[in-house]
């Protein structure tokens, strides 16, 4: 609840002993430079005013729940004037003072002061005074210290009331709207809002302007503030179908009456965070997406999705194979080890990484050299050409030429067992076994004809939420025997790519704890007298 109140020359009131408390007042009976809460300032020193130096001004922040007054300056109004508006601050931290039912306990005892009357009572109660001149010097140097401020991992994002609220479900499924976004934390959570239907347009969550409205501070405590940007707005219908708008105004959840049934449009489905930071912790950017539909009575309670992401200034983002199990469909991330002890080389280009022999309707093999196509994940893949064999042509440079086309240029040595796995981490890489097979005949040539890639995966983690992994790559060249062809003559030979995935998971089996078992001695009189 906010109490808003407008003043020009005298301190505001606003019931609360937070409404009395100016930190930047320094001079008696005279207006401080920018102090808002100065109640020595009038209208005339409102006008040369450039912002307040203390915008905020709270109480003991123990407190769960406490006041706080929020001073900002109305430069149209004329003369400009002070805004003065009390609103309730809610702490972030569980580790809060709900209620307080001995108040001496919040400050430390103010310490008797020594004089001619109580000096010998202190000194029998105290083991006697000691100085230290060193401790005294060290104590003001650490004051000296400049300190910057800067935002953590894991700090709660600050606005200029509170905090950057990121609903979550905490001991239930149901929405929570306190929880704080925590600086460099990826989230990605649903949870379930139950709402009258009647009465959405006065649910503060279901509405754009809830998690468009907060600024963010770009440094805890600064003043500098970080409007949140909404790049975009798609609107999904009832028989889902998504549309996107040109515009991206903030609309408010409306209540509409068709025949028997209330439907409430404009209501939030999804919201996605996208800040980016700098290296010495600072917020400058805050983008925004929304996903918005139309709710019946039907689909009561509501269920909601929320994300938020952080991303580097002056960084791109490294696309990945997966998080951390591959997906359907996207390249297998590869690379080759140098030397011993160093690091896996991986092309930029992952769609270059791991590659086979791409098939052309013309089916020349001398055509398709360089002609690459990758190897996507759970995609099983033939490809081939032909090759014609004169007796022009020496069976030992068709041989090398034929190798070259099928293994191309930079074939890998090393195959990522994750769609996220790290370079550096060479020990967690799938090394790949190369196999030749060839089967020799007198008076003939041997030339590689076919090259098979075997690729073992299993399902990796919960059965809820298996992860795909590789475990196992082979890769077999298969060399054939083929008469070498006198002059005028021609042979035409198929050359052959395939790719096969092999799903090696175990079957899972329940587990259960192993039965206790009873480990109990009886006295030895226990059958005393039978026995």
């Amino acid at each position: 609840m906010c109490q808003l109140l407008w003043s020009t020359g005298i301190q505001p009131q606003g019931g609360s002993p937070v409404a009395a408390l100016c930190v930047c007042d320094l001079s008696p009976a005279q207006c401080d430079v920018n102090c808002c809460c100065d109640p020595d300032c009038s209208s005339v020193d409102f006008s040369v005013f450039s912002a307040c130096s203390v915008p905020v001004v709270t109480g003991d922040s123990q407190f769960c729940s406490q006041k706080a007054v929020i001073y900002s300056l109305n430069f149209t109004a004329n003369p400009p004037q002070r805004v003065f508006k009390l609103v309730e601050q809610i702490s972030p931290s569980i580790f809060c003072i709900h209620i307080t039912n001995y108040k001496p306990a919040l400050s430390f005892i103010n310490p008797e002061v020594p004089d001619e009357n109580n000096f010998d009572t202190l000194m029998k109660t105290s083991d006697g005074f000691t100085l230290n001149a060193e401790s005294d010097i060290s104590f003001t140097t650490k004051l000296d210290i400049p300190t910057t401020a800067k935002y953590k991992y894991g700090v709660p994002l600050q606005t200029s009331d509170s905090f950057l609220r990121f609903p979550s479900s905490l001991t239930s499924s149901l929405c929570t709207d306190n929880n704080p976004a925590a600086f460099l934390v990826n989230q990605a959570v649903r949870c379930t809002r139950k709402i009258n239907l009647e009465q959405c347009e006065e649910i503060e969550a279901l509405s754009m302007a809830f998690y468009s409205s907060p600024e963010i501070l770009r440094a805890p405590d600064s003043r500098t503030k970080v409007p949140i940007t909404v790049q975009s707005v798609l609107i999904q219908s009832l028989n889902k179908t998504l549309t996107r708008r040109e515009d991206t105004d903030v609309l408010q959840p409306a209540l509409v009456n068709a025949g028997h049934f209330h439907l409430c449009m404009n209501v939030v489905l999804e919201v996605k965070y996208s800040l980016t930071y700098t290296d010495r912790g600072e917020v400058t950017k805050a983008d925004l997406s929304f996903l918005l539909g139309t709710v019946s009575s039907v689909v009561v309670p509501l269920q909601q999705k929320f994300e938020i992401h952080f991303l580097q200034e002056n960084t791109k983002p490294v696309p990945l194979s997966g998080n951390p199990g591959y997906v359907v469909g996207l390249p297998l991330a590869a690379g080759f080890q140098p030397h011993k002890g160093s690091g896996i080389i991986q092309t930029t280009n992952r769609y270059r990484q791991f590659t086979i022999l791409h098939s052309t309707a013309e089916q020349d093999c001398l055509a398709l050299e360089g002609v690459r196509t990758p190897v996507l994940f759970g995609y099983t893949m033939q490809s081939g050409c032909k090759l014609r064999l004169t007796g022009a042509l020496p069976c030992r440079l068709v041989a090398q030429k034929v190798k070259n086309l099928l293994w191309g240029q930079g074939f890998p040595d090393y195959v990522a067992p994750f769609g996220n796995s790290q370079a550096q981490d060479v020990l967690d890489w799938v090394p790949i076994h190369f196999i030749t097979q060839s089967f020799n005949r007198k008076d003939s040539c041997q030339l590689p004809g076919a090259l098979v890639i075997e690729v073992k995966w299993t399902k990796y983690g919960s059965l809820l939420n298996p992860q795909a992994k590789i475990v196992n790559v082979t890769a077999n060249l298969i060399s054939s025997s083929f008469p070498e062809a006198s002059s005028g003559n021609e042979r035409t030979i198929l050359i052959s790519t395939a790719v096969t995935f092999v799903d090696v998971s175990a079957p899972a089996e329940a587990g259960f704890r192993a039965p206790p078992a009873i480990n109990a001695r009886l006295p030895f009189n226990f059958f005393f007298p039978f026995v």
